[in-house]
């Protein structure tokens, strides 16, 4: 598949063409914003929310210009974007540092995943823990738990369209570690 009959698929809103265009594009998206947050984490999530928004906007997309580079530029405005969020959140709380929270991760295993086990599937569960843990998050909430897009956006408090792209990449991960298995 060529990017311009991708875009105009996704346009169609097309599974397959929003598949393409992510493998395509995602380690260009991921790599520009590695450089600007020096975290691979923040990187990863921008890069979610880059593909969300474009994915979203794909109808308003100008083929005068390269994908790519409209691509970079949504993602280059969300990292402003979320600097400016940080900037104002510090002035905020630094008038109050009394109050620090910190979130501690449970890895205990819990029942349903000691019936899973029982079910045979502990080698997807293995596979599964490999990813981190907000692609495991989106994927216990969507295939073990069988939320809703709508529900899971919910859940996490993002927009749906984050959570389809977060899905859609998390599937892939888990794929290549299946595969290599």
């Amino acid at each position: 598949m060529e990017v311009k009959d991708a875009i105009n698929k996704a346009i169609k809103k097309e599974q397959s063409a929003f598949n393409f265009l992510l493998d395509t594009f995602w380690n260009d998206v991921y790599a520009f914003q590695l450089k600007r947050t020096l975290n691979e984490n923040d990187a990863e999530d921008i890069t979610i929310q880059t593909f969300s928004k474009a994915f979203d906007k794909i109808d308003t997309y100008n083929d005068a210009y390269k994908f790519k580079t409209w691509l970079i530029t949504i993602s280059k405005n969300i990292h402003i974007d979320l600097i400016r969020k940080q900037k104002k959140l510090i002035k905020n709380t630094s008038k109050d540092n009394n109050d620090n929270f910190f979130d501690i991760v449970d890895d205990s295993p819990t029942p349903e995943d000691k019936i899973i086990t029982e079910q045979n599937l502990a080698n997807l569960l293995r596979d599964v823990k490999k990813l981190k843990p907000h692609y495991q998050e989106v994927i216990n909430l969507r295939y073990f738990q069988e939320l809703s897009y709508k529900e899971i956006s919910e859940e996490l408090n993002e927009p749906i369209n984050n959570v389809k792209v977060k899905l859609l990449r998390a599937k892939k991960l888990l794929a290549e570690i299946i595969t290599k298995a």
